[in-house]
């Protein structure tokens, strides 16, 4: 851990404009609701978003929800951010088979799933891009099922 032991979180998707940015903001209040002091950001393994911001139908469900999400700038992931973090935490398997190419070392990395007791190990979290405003309701949901758990894994690297 770097900054002090204040241990880091990425949360990863593809383009980093809805699953990632969601559970980032998800993550922020939180863990600052349970007192968890954390560095947490989100990025992409793809670049193709570059600079834009989150999608407007995720601001709008979170916002609904009550999470401040503002300021948010798509960028893509790169080896150097993944070896210094902590916990990087994906949506899909294959999010994880990417950055194993670009950081062949790394072991921190992670499925947000996996840190929902009630789901199957290896599922990915939905990806509301192609669909209604509903599935990002979907997705916040499972992103909240998944908080529990890793509040708990930050908690143990503190």
């Amino acid at each position: 851990m770097s900054n002090q032991n204040i241990p880091s979180v990425i949360f990863v998707c593809w383009g980093n404009i809805c699953r990632s940015p969601m559970a980032e903001f998800v993550a922020k209040k939180v863990f600052a609701d349970e007192g968890v002091t954390a560095r947490i950001s989100s990025a992409g393994v793809s670049d193709e978003e570059h600079g834009g911001p989150m999608d407007s139908r995720a601001t709008s469900v979170l916002t609904s929800h009550g999470y401040a999400c503002s300021g948010h700038h798509a960028h893509q992931i790169d080896a150097c951010e993944i070896m210094a973090a902590d916990l990087v935490i994906a949506a899909e398997p294959h999010h994880i088979q990417i950055m194993k190419q670009m950081a062949p070392d790394a072991n921190n990395l992670h499925l947000i799933r996996d840190y929902d007791p009630t789901c199957t190990p290896g599922s990915c979290l939905p990806d509301p891009w192609y669909g209604s405003a509903d599935g990002f309701e979907d997705t916040l949901d499972a992103i909240e099922a998944a908080m529990p758990g890793i509040v708990d894994a930050v908690r143990r690297l503190a």
